[in-house]
Order: structure tokens, then sequence, then C-alpha cells
């Protein structure tokens, strides 16, 4: 009987154990707003970038990336930190004026566009330059 209870339980997650892990769906910049609360993939062209005053200790100062419009009104944000070596510097050379990805889970702060935090920088991906 135990036998049979156990195979059934068996049984009975197969299917979770089967299932394929979701890739998270590609939107625009524009269409972020729309999806709060959810792990996606944001693309777009970094058009603006700050660097935050103070850092943060271990990883530096913030460096915030507005995607496909600049300040007053940017409409999605990427921020991240540069490497311990290159500092923001670094960061701001890799994404400055590139098409990018990023994936990760969307947030809106209180005031300001939705936007997601790369702590892993394996999380944004730089478009090949068109030739």
């Amino acid at each position: 009987m135990k036998t049979l209870i156990v195979t059934m339980c068996l049984l009975a997650l197969l299917p979770l154990a089967r299932a394929e892990e979701k890739k998270p769906s590609r939107i625009t910049s524009a269409d972020a707003k729309s999806h709060i609360g959810e792990t996606a993939t944001v693309c777009g062209k970094v058009v603006d970038i700050k660097v935050a005053k103070y850092g943060l200790s271990g990883h530096g100062k913030l460096v915030v990336f507005d995607i496909d419009q600049p300040e007053p009104n940017p409409v999605f944000t990427f921020m991240t930190f540069g490497t311990k070596e290159g500092g923001p510097q670094e960061a701001i050379d890799a994404y400055k004026d590139k098409n990018v990805c990023v994936t990760g889970s969307i947030t809106k702060p209180p005031s300001g566009p939705a936007s997601i935090f790369v702590l892993d920088r394996s999380a944004v991906t730089v478009a090949p330059d068109a030739k």
C-alpha cells in the first residue's frame, strides 16, 4: 500500500518536474508600465545616464540608464553598478548609446518610471552594432 501511495505521489509531481522554465516575455520600454511586478525582458536604446551622488558600500555608485526617452519624462530605466575596478564609468562605457535588453522584475517607484534593478549584469545584453 505504501508503494502505491508513493508511486501515485510521484506520478502527480511528474508534470511539475517536466515543466519547462518559462522564458520571460520580451516587451518595449513604453509597455513596461503595464507589467509591474512581472519578470520580463525590456529592450530599447540607452539615451540618458545619471550617476548617483553617493555610493553603496561594496558596490560603488549606482548608475541609472534611461531607455528610449530621456529626462524629464523617461518611460523606463534600469539601474546597476560599475565594476570595482572600473567604477561607474565602466558601466557607462558598456551601455551608452547602445540598444540593450534587460531582464528582471519590473518595479515602479512612487515617483519615476518603471524600472529594473540589475545587480548581476549578465541580465543586460547589448545588441551587436549594425554594419
